[in-house]
């Protein structure tokens, strides 16, 4: 609670403003969360200072406010040891140089802006609220917490569950896309159904459900193949090594084949509950009768059963408790060493009634069937290389052209057969021969003809091209980058059934991929950018429900390099329609800045995101590309918003409502 103030910064009168507080302070939050983001980490570096974060200033323990009673937000530090000898310059000095310290600026000014923000600073140190228990293992290795980069052994869940054990990182054989593996009744559960969220943590370790979504449900099954599910993974990297099991080489471990056990076969497992254990085969070949719940009832799976291994016992002879369920048991060596080979999915163990310690498991090799999944990403073979005719200039009642090169990029495009056009279903791609990636996309979108398909996730190269002309998965595995569509999607798949499928497919190239953090689509924007589209629809009366789209990268000179790629800052669109008033053409322009993401992109602290509608020259200035027949379409011009001409004709999207279409 805000000090002082008798309530929370949620129980403010202005329920439209993050934390109560009005359209000035919100604009202030953002700028003082950019600064920490940015910034923070290097106050660190002072052994006195332990913490450093927003906040409301305070007075004498009370919170300080503003003239109208709001309390005022500062840029709050805080200090094993405060200095006393304030007002006493010379033993100031001498009081800091003992600490080991430095003064804390009464005020300190936002870069870039013309914001002084003031200071707070709080003596406090901080130590672990908690008590480690007696298997420090499970308690420090963060299998309960959120995690970045999604390893095996860690809890996750359905919404409607408590949690469950990330077993395995695998491949979708339709698609070739990464999932994770664990159970249905840890993915699924009787209250789900496929296309549902997956949250890492499950809900029972962290009740953030909106904030910690991992994927979503793809396919499951539960019967006597076994009780298993994967899902995608959606805004998280991932890496196949199991947490917590090494080689005799002391290596991580990961899933490198599949086999059947046989009684006696040594095994090993780590999971969310209990870490990592051993257990012993003791029956095979066997089905069991679990009562999975009104929503289900009994089911029969098919499954083998692992007892304790004597000689590795586990704590409190648990071999496996709940929150368990979903982990990979493998094969151990002669030094009870994990090894890569699978051969079960854990998913259930003894009654509350029975004594005896067990576990059971689907069969490795059943599960990996079942599910259609793979070890390793499977190579896909495209079944029709047919091509597009791609864009259409002439789609609208007034012809809009591909943009031309600028003389700062003139000779950068990859041609094909002499020319610069890579065409597919509904869409164009220009590529840069120096980046490997789209100069530019352009695509059509017949709004009265949209289909609903499901995703494909089938990513492959364009084989008119060569490998070295295009960038691959191996840029963006085990790190924060998404694979993201320029032209998007749910644009490309209308028309007859066999054209949308056929968009469908073709807008999974890496010619139409581009490196964009996890964030991009998946920030406090809520997929704004991928709504431009839908703004122009339905703000304009647009003709014959047609648009025309052109978008891709911002490539600057000063762009960070991951892999020894250039990574954009940012992206542009812009949008084409005609006018069903006037009859004329208008264009908008957006950009979108990842500028302050790029700094770290495998170990990042997260930003916000900010688009902006732009003028036509300044898209121009950005991109090197020309617009000319354009220019008379722009609908950001001078009259249009009450802005100065220095600023470039710019203004921030926050909503749809903010568009000037």
């Amino acid at each position: 609670m805000a000090e002082g103030t008798g309530k929370t910064p949620r129980d403010s009168e202005s329920p439209d403003s993050a934390w109560g507080l009005n359209e000035e302070d919100t604009n202030l939050l953002r700028r003082l969360k950019e600064f920490i983001r940015s910034q923070g980490a290097a106050y660190l570096d002072d052994p006195n200072i332990t913490s450093v974060g927003i906040g409301y200033r305070t007075e004498d323990g009370e919170a300080k406010v503003t003239e109208d009673g709001r309390p005022q937000l500062a840029i709050q530090f805080t200090v094993r040891t405060k200095a006393t000898k304030k007002g006493d310059a010379a033993g100031l000095e001498a009081e800091l140089e003992a600490l080991g310290t430095r003064e804390i600026p009464a005020k300190i000014k936002i870069p870039g802006t013309d914001i002084e923000i003031e200071t707070d600073v709080v003596q406090r140190d901080y130590r672990p609220s908690y008590v480690l228990v007696a298997q420090p293992e499970v308690s420090a290795s963060g299998r309960k917490h959120r995690r970045e980069t999604l390893v095996p052994g860690i809890s996750v869940g359905h919404p409607t569950i408590t949690a469950g054990t990330l077993g395995a990182i695998v491949f979708d054989g339709q698609s070739g896309a990464p999932c994770m593996l664990s159970n249905w009744h840890v993915l699924h559960s009787g209250l789900g159904e496929l296309g549902d969220a997956v949250l890492q943590p499950g809900p029972h370790d962290d009740d953030r459900v909106d904030e910690n979504h991992a994927g979503t449900l793809l396919r499951s099954h539960l019967g006597m193949a076994g009780d298993c599910a994967i899902a995608s993974i959606e805004g998280r990297a991932f890496g196949h090594g199991i947490l917590g099991l090494e080689d005799a080489a002391g290596d991580d471990v990961q899933i490198s084949a599949l086999a059947r056990p046989e009684l006696g076969d040594r095994v090993v497992k780590s999971g969310r509950t209990t870490g990592v254990t051993h257990g012993i085969v003791r029956r095979i070949e066997t089905m069991v009768q679990i009562n999975y719940g009104n929503m289900v009832g009994d089911q029969i799976i098919g499954c083998f059963e692992i007892g304790p291994d004597d000689s590795q016992p586990a704590p409190g002879n648990e071999i496996s408790k709940g929150g368990d369920s979903g982990s990979v048991w493998l094969i151990a060596g002669e030094g009870a060493e994990a090894t890569g080979t699978m051969v079960g999915l854990h998913f259930g163990g003894e009654g509350a009634a029975n004594p005896d310690e067990h576990a059971l498991a689907c069969y490795g090799h059943a599960v990996f069937e079942k599910l259609g999944i793979t070890i390793t990403e499977p190579v896909l073979e495209d079944d029709d290389e047919s091509f597009g005719s791609g864009y259409n200039e002439n789609f609208l009642a007034a012809p809009v052209d591909l943009p031309g090169f600028g003389e700062a990029i003139a000779g950068d495009e990859l041609e094909l057969n002499g020319s610069p056009r890579l065409d597919y279903t509904h869409f164009t791609v220009c590529l840069s021969t120096s980046r490997k990636l789209a100069r530019y996309v352009a695509w059509n979108i017949d709004g009265g003809r949209i289909r609903m398909h499901p995703r494909r996730n089938r990513f492959r190269r364009d084989p008119r091209i060569s490998d070295q002309s295009q960038h691959g998965n191996e840029l963006y595995t085990d790190n924060k980058l998404d694979r993201g569509h320029i032209a998007r999607r749910a644009d490309l798949v209308w028309g007859a059934e066999a054209e949308a499928e056929r968009a469908n497919l073709d807008s999974f190239y890496w010619t139409n991929i581009a490196p964009q953090h996890r964030l991009f689509n998946q920030s406090g924007l809520s997929g704004l950018w991928g709504e431009l589209e839908n703004a122009i629809f339905e703000e304009t009366d647009v003709v014959d429900l047609r648009v025309s789209v052109m978008g891709g990268p911002i490539f600057g000179e000063d762009d960070p390099l991951h892999r020894g790629v250039a990574i954009p800052r940012a992206y542009w669109k812009l949008i084409c329609h005609v006018d069903g008033g006037d009859g004329a053409l208008k264009a908008s322009a957006f950009v979108l800045s990842q500028d302050d993401l790029m700094n770290d992109i495998e170990a990042l602290e997260l930003d916000e995101f900010r688009i902006w509608q732009v003028s036509l020259g300044d898209l121009e200035s950005r991109t090197h590309l020309m617009f000319d027949d354009l220019q008379d379409a722009d609908t950001l011009t001078p009259e249009a918003i009450a802005i100065e001409e220095a600023t470039g004709f710019v203004r921030e999207i926050l909503s749809l409502e903010d568009v000037v279409p």
